[in-house]
This record gives C-alpha cells, sequence and structure tokens, in this order.
C-alpha cells in the first residue's frame, strides 16, 4: 500500500471520526428549541454537549488540514468550487459558536430564546451543507483539463445531493436524540426518546433513497477500487438494531449503531471514490485522484511521521474528556450555559 493510499484512509478516518462526534452535537443544536420547554431544560440540553462541542470541530480542521497537505490540488478544487456553501457553513459555525457563550449573559428569555434559535441554525446549515457537499463529491462535479471548478453554486443543489442533506440532518438528529436521551434525565429524557423514535423511521427512509439514487445515477458502486457494497450494508444493519435498540430504551447500544451507521457510511462514500477524490462529471479522464491531486512522496513521509506520533495523543486526550464527563445531567446540576 502506498502512501498515497494510506493517507486517503487517513482522511477518510478523519471524515467519519468528525460526523460521529459533530453529528449529535449537530443533532443537540437542531433538537434544542423543540425538547427544551423551558430555559432550564434547554441549558440542562445545551451542557450535555457543553465539555465536548468546540473539541468536535477539531476533527473537521484536522480533516481539512491533512486534505490540503496531503492532496493540495483535492483541497484547491473543492474549497474553490464549494467556496459560497463553504461560507455560508463557516458563518453558521461561527454563530453557532458565539450563540453558546453569549445566551447566558443576560436573564432575558427573549435574549436567550434569540441565541437558542441561532444554535439551531447554526447547527442546522452545517449539517445541510456537509450532506450536501459529500453527496457531490460521490456524484462528481463540473471539473475541466485544467483541474478547475466550472460550475456554480447552485449545481450543487441538484436532487442527489439535496437528497443527501436531508439524510444527513435526519441522521444527525436520531444521533443527537440518542445522545441526550443517554445524557440528560427526566423530563428531557422521555422526549428525547419519542423523538428519536419518530426520527428513526424518516432517517431510514432517506438512506435507503440515497443509496438507491447513488446506485442508479453515480458511479459510487461501479468505481475502479473495491466495491463499497459490504461497508453500506454494515451502515445499514447497524441503523436497523439502532430502531430495535432504542425501542428497547438501551440508549448506549443505540448510540453505538448511529455511530457505526455514520461511520460506515463515510466509508461507504469513499471505497466508492477510490482511486478518485473527486470525479469529473465534464470527462472521467479530468477526475481527480489520489495520484494526480497528491502532494510530493517526501511531503507524504514526513506527514505519515508526525501523524503517527501526535494521533494517538489527541485520541488519548479526547477520549479522557469524554470518560471524565460521562456523568448524566439532571435539572439540579449546576449549569453554565
Amino acid at each position: 500500500m502506498d502512501l498515497n493510499t494510506v493517507w486517503f484512509i487517513l482522511i477518510a478516518v478523519l471524515f467519519s471520526g468528525f460526523f460521529l462526534l459533530e453529528g449529535f452535537d449537530y443533532g443537540v443544536g437542531m433538537l434544542l428549541p423543540f425538547l427544551g420547554k423551558n430555559d432550564d431544560e434547554r441549558r440542562l440540553i445545551i451542557n450535555a454537549i457543553g465539555p465536548f462541542w468546540d473539541g468536535n470541530e477539531v476533527w473537521m480542521l484536522t480533516a481539512g488540514g491533512a486534505m490540503f497537505a496531503a492532496f493540495a490540488q483535492w483541497y484547491a478544487t473543492l474549497f474553490s468550487g464549494f467556496y459560497i456553501a463553504l461560507l455560508l457553513m463557516l458563518l453558521a459555525l461561527i454563530l453557532r459558536g458565539v450563540s453558546f457563550e453569549y445566551r447566558s449573559k443576560n436573564d432575558s428569555l427573549k435574549w436567550r430564546n434569540s441565541w437558542d434559535w441561532a444554535i439551531f441554525i447554526g447547527s442546522l446549515l452545517p449539517a445541510l451543507l456537509w450532506g450536501v457537499a459529500v453527496a457531490n463529491i460521490i456524484r462528481g462535479v463540473p471539473i475541466d483539463a485544467d483541474m478547475n471548478f466550472v460550475g456554480t453554486f447552485w449545481g450543487l443543489l441538484n436532487p442527489f445531493g439535496l437528497l443527501g442533506g436531508l439524510a444527513a440532518l435526519a441522521v444527525f438528529a436520531l444521533h443527537g436524540a440518542i445522545f441526550l436521551a443517554l445524557k440528560v434525565g427526566d423530563p428531557v429524557k422521555t422526549r428525547a426518546h419519542n423523538v428519536g423514535m419518530k426520527l428513526w423511521g424518516v432517517a431510514v427512509v432517506l438512506l435507503v433513497l440515497f443509496v438507491a439514487m447513488g446506485y442508479l445515477t453515480t458511479d459510487l458502486f461501479k468505481g475502479l477500487g473495491p466495491n463499497p457494497g459490504l461497508a453500506a450494508i454494515i451502515a445499514a444493519l447497524a441503523l436497523l438494531a439502532a430502531g430495535w435498540l432504542l425501542r428497547e430504551e438501551r440508549h448506549g447500544w443505540a448510540f453505538s449503531m448511529t455511530a457505526i451507521t455514520i461511520i460506515f457510511t463515510v466509508f461507504t462514500a469513499f471505497i466508492g471514490l477510490y482511486p478518485n477524490v473527486l470525479p469529473s462529471t465534464l470527462n472521467p479522464d479530468w477526475n481527480l485522484t489520489i495520484y494526480n491531486a497528491s502532494a510530493s512522496p517526501y511531503t507524504l513521509k514526513i506527514m505519515t511521521i508526525v501523524a503517527l506520533i501526535f494521533t494517538p495523543l489527541v485520541l488519548i486526550y479526547q477520549g479522557w474528556s469524554y470518560w471524565k464527563f460521562r456523568e448524566r445531567l439532571t435539572l439540579d446540576h449546576k449549569m453554565k450555559y
């Protein structure tokens, strides 16, 4: 296995970790105005993700940095082509981060409700846009012979892209609902469980439609690399198991199953792409691959050494933070936000 393939796999792992962890963050933010019936309950919901949300976003930065260093042409074409979408995502994330910090600066309920809806927007928009982005990466975008994106923002909002966005919203909302059922006490726990039961059916339908449309209209299962069918089957079985476990109120195992669904859905996309990183809809010869979009072998070698040293340290620290803040929260806890 060459270093180009190694770094393609590492970026897939980074994005799967990001969607796994930030996915329940987004889900909790989207559910905040609906599950919290008063200010204390909304503070409880926000505090459930308070120790984690900013650390989870580091996975996105790391994935983007790895893409920039290992596959600079992929990064350049993707970020220039998706510029407006990524700018909207960045603004939403800024709004979200500010909202967490400012909602409790004033005792006015109107003030706090406004910031709660800002958290909702700042969670929904990135989740939607990430789904649209991944769907378009799978589908391919207009890339010319010079590796330049020649499409428009509106071209990204095609039916497959929008379906991917809706599927991401449903899965992340389900993931967030199960996290809340696992993390907080009643009455929010019961509401989160009930909402999760409803969201599970929506997520199943949208993911089935997304995979079916991907099979019929893209090369997701027809690429030059390994067939991603096994990864897709694992994701589907995990999602089905999540529904049964949720119904049995085994929220820890249900959360593990939605985590597996997210991870293997990302793996399905990356396996289906390999060895491409960004297909061209204009000419297959203009596809960006792990070879023509790659950095130099020396750069990949140095990055591999650095990753081997620092990645375990980051994983250990983040694992410790989740273990440290594992306690279930109730309305009796002293809350920050």
